[in-house]
């Protein structure tokens, strides 16, 4: 059987002109934000990509096939359709097989980059440990997938809705490399600082990559997390935010919101209760995190030349 991979003619020449790829997820698409501002973000960040002189490579399922890269219309089609899943390591498979669409989350991204070749990855911020999870068990497939696939994620560090600490504690367990970009802190996705150290810190692209090849070297299995602080004139203070992220909790327990809904749930409170600075934040941190995601592939492709 063969794999029903299917790269965009933009990604196409980009692979034959040995052009830097950055790969993108599809989930803050379908189930980030409503349409139209899912669709002006994802060309926002295409061309951001773009502009540091690499391809961006946007990953979803569309009817059965694998699509590493997205051309506009595909992408236009995507923002406005419904019942669209969301797809994790679980349940990736099943979708293509029974040909169905589906947008990736941190996880089934990173399998669908290294499946094209593709070593770097932008997004927003990972799933982790969720609170209460030493009742619920709640803990997303992202950190197990960092565990054992070999991409390089940029993100604002994990979600500020997750259990942060415990989130550090398990990608320690798995032998993630967390690194910290140019600051000592580990970043708290909407605010660029927390009260957790980071357990590594690097200060360019070009250590980044050199550290990224050399995981390769020594055959080490999985990724490393690149957590990637929002710039300070688009965050939202961390002391700011806790009250909200609270009382988001309390309202997703009050309705017995559990799974893969917690997620979103609290997302659109933590949007509501902010008035939406939250998305304002969450729109620049993701942009910010694709600029770095490029010039990291670019400083891989230029050791590779």
């Amino acid at each position: 059987m063969t794999l029903p991979l299917h790269f965009s003619p933009e990604v196409e020449a980009a692979r034959a002109a040995g052009t830097p790829i950055v790969a993108l997820e599809s989930t803050i698409i379908t189930h980030g934000m409503p349409y139209p501002d899912n669709l002006k973000v994802a060309r926002q960040v295409e061309e951001d990509v773009r502009a540091e002189g690499a391809c961006p490579a946007t990953i979803a399922v569309i009817e059965g096939r694998l699509h590493i890269g997205l051309d506009d219309s595909q992408l236009e089609e995507l923002a406005q359709a419904r019942g669209v899943a969301k797809l994790s390591r679980a349940d990736m498979a099943v979708c293509l097989a029974a040909g169905r669409t589906g947008a990736t989350t941190v996880a089934a991204t990173m399998i669908a980059a290294r499946l094209a070749g593709i070593e770097v990855f932008a997004t927003g911020g990972i799933g982790g440990v969720h609170r209460g999870a030493e009742q619920s068990f709640d803990i997303s497939a992202d950190l197990m997938e960092l565990a054992q696939t070999p991409v390089t994620v940029v993100a604002a560090g994990a979600k500020a809705i997750l259990d942060v600490a415990k989130t550090l504690e398990v990608l320690e367990t798995q032998g993630v490399p967390v690194i910290a970009y140019g600051q000592d802190s580990f970043p708290a996705f909407w605010s660029a600082t927390s009260r957790l150290r980071a357990p590594l810190r690097l200060d360019t692209p070009e250590a980044i990559a050199a550290a990224h090849r050399m995981r390769g070297e020594m055959g080490l299995p999985g990724g490393q997390l690149v957590a990637n602080p929002i710039p300070k004139q688009d965050e939202i203070p961390a002391k700011d935010l806790a009250p909200i992220i609270a009382q988001a909790q309390s309202d997703a327990d009050a309705h017995g919101i559990s799974g893969k809904e917690v997620t979103p749930y609290l997302l659109q409170r933590i949007f509501e209760l902010t008035e939406g600075r939250s998305l304002t934040a969450n729109i620049a941190l993701v942009r910010n995190n694709a600029r770095l995601g490029a010039r990291i592939a670019g400083a891989l492709a230029a050791r590779s030349a």
